[in-house]
């Protein structure tokens, strides 16, 4: 059996991004010889996945492969910068290993003498203390003395600055050589992987070889990027892909899926679940307790989640492709990768909703027409000023209604008041609570602007859930009356306000209960 004495390079040409890994795919051309030969290819990326590897032959003669395999070799890097590396690498070592480590051992004898110079100086101040003690008058030595060791801590003190100051300069030095080193270069891998393929060929000749696998350290999720430019609205989708796998991805076909390779597939075990009926006490069927509680009013969806978030893709795979082949380098970094865009007609709406917030915000209304679902991910929105803000994008089906909020209005203020009063019958015994919401509505403008604008005003009412507790709306109280009411309690107004209009509206509801309803 033959070996190819040198490794055949297979690079990447497709690439299955998925939620949390990538399926990747390699192709080549082989010049077969006729027999069982051992070809060892590569390098490949020393995260691949054993178990995935999957090699397969496209040949017109008969070819069939025997074993297909990786195997990885480990190879430590000397404590030395080889010869063909950058002068800068070469430079972070001298620092490191030579100057910084010999000026240390300067700094330490600078300290040792300084620390000998003052036990001298100590032991002749001594000196002279008992020398005159006992009468001794030699005043030229001990001065002479004196002023020679202060000269030589002077001398050594100085030193010893310069020598600090250098230090510093130096560990400034290697701290940015090392940070050019980390931004400019990647250092090789210790460990590489490549793939031995046994195969076996009836005649001699040229053969392709796709190679695919998985590997982790790759995924990708969608964002957005809306352009407002009057009533025309253009919403381009894209995909941040990050991928630290150990090797470029250059000029390859790209495919976003949101399938979860990694998800276990069985149905879940059902356990019993019994129902019992019981009669109600009498206290029970003497009194119905009620609460009044609040509800999104909203389609069911994944729970948030700190950090990154996963892929909403509506419980159904979705596929989507990069129109164009791409690149995205190993650094771990974001890569924004462009996948579709669309220019549709945006109905605009002034919205408020003064319950929640007193601001009265754009809302842009259209219908999903890029031909595929939207995935939930961040939006850029961008108007004919700039960039205005950054909204979220919720899961949208294809020619779905989509809304997205361009900001509030400075020059809009709403201001709401509510008041309540109860009330017994006294025949009936029902209590009748009576609520009434009044919303002023201002608009400031410039003394140049003309032109009408709407404002679309909601206010909830409640909706009851027993028959025992009613809702009712008094459209003879509100002024005006509501435009709509849907099946939610959403009561909406439009209303037209002139520059520097105010209106005021007002809104009456009650709710009607039982002598028997109790928590209301």
């Amino acid at each position: 059996m033959s070996m190819a004495p040198e490794p055949i390079p297979v690079p990447v040409t497709a690439v299955t991004c998925l939620e949390d890994r990538a399926h990747v795919e390699r192709t080549t051309v082989l010049d077969l010889e006729a027999g069982v030969q051992r070809l060892r290819l590569g390098p490949v990326s020393a995260l691949a996945v054993d178990r995935t590897l999957h090699a397969e032959l496209t040949a017109e003669q008969a070819a069939t492969v025997l074993d297909a395999r990786i195997v990885r070799s480990w190879t430590p890097h000397g404590p030395r910068p080889a010869e063909d590396d950058s002068a800068l690498r070469h430079r972070v070592h001298v620092l490191e290993e030579e100057e910084l480590p010999a000026l240390g051992r300067r700094r330490d004898r600078l300290h040792a003498r300084l620390d000998a110079l003052d036990r001298l100086a100590a032991d002749l101040l001594r000196e002279i203390g008992e020398g005159a003690g006992a009468g001794e008058s030699e005043g030229l030595r001990w001065t002479r003395e004196l002023d020679r060791v202060d000269k030589e801590r002077d001398a050594h003190g100085e030193q010893l600055r310069s020598v600090e100051a250098r230090l510093t300069a130096l560990g400034a030095e290697l701290a940015d050589a090392q940070r050019a080193v980390d931004l400019a270069e990647d250092r090789p891998a210790e460990l590489v992987a490549h793939v031995e393929l046994t195969l076996e060929a009836v005649a001699a000749g040229p053969a392709g070889l796709r190679l695919s696998h998985l590997t982790p350290c790759a995924l990708w999720r969608p964002a957005y990027r809306a352009l407002l430019d009057g009533d025309s609205l253009t919403l381009e989708t894209d995909a941040m892909v990050w991928q630290r796998t150990g090797e470029d991805w250059s000029g390859v076909r790209l495919t976003l899926s949101t399938a979860r390779s990694a998800q276990s597939t069985e149905p879940p075990r059902l356990g019993e679940d019994r129902l019992t009926l019981q009669d109600r006490s009498p206290a029970e069927r003497r009194t119905v307790d009620v609460e009044l509680r609040e509800e999104d009013v909203a389609d069911l969806g994944p729970a948030p989640v700190l950090g990154l978030p996963g892929l909403d893709d509506g419980d159904e795979v979705r596929v989507l492709k990069s129109p164009a082949p791409v690149s995205v380098p190993a650094d771990g970094r974001a890569h924004r990768v462009p996948l579709s865009s669309f220019t549709t007609t945006a109905s605009l709406e002034y919205a408020c909703a003064p319950e929640l917030s007193p601001l009265v915000t754009e809302v842009a209304r259209f219908d999903n027409r890029s031909g595929h679902a939207l995935l939930a991910g961040p939006v850029d929105l961008i108007r004919g000023s700039g960039f205005t803000g950054r909204g979220t994008l919720d899961f949208t089906a294809p020619h779905a209604p989509v809304e997205l909020a361009y900001g509030s209005r400075d020059d809009h203020r709403v201001v709401r008041h509510t008041e309540e009063s109860r009330d017994t019958a006294t025949l009936t015994q029902r209590t009748v609570v009576t609520r009434t919401v009044r919303l002023h509505v201002s608009r400031f403008s410039s003394p140049g602007e003309h032109g009408d604008r709407v404002i679309v005003l909601r206010e909830r009412i409640p909706v009851s859930e027993v028959s025992a507790v009613e809702v009712r709306l008094r459209e003879e109280a509100c002024s005006p009356a509501p435009d709509t009411v849907d099946a939610d309690g959403i009561a909406g107004w439009s209303l037209t306000l002139p520059p520097g209009g105010r209106r005021t509206v007002t809104l009456v509801y009650e709710l009607s209960a039982s002598a028997k309803v109790a928590g209301l």
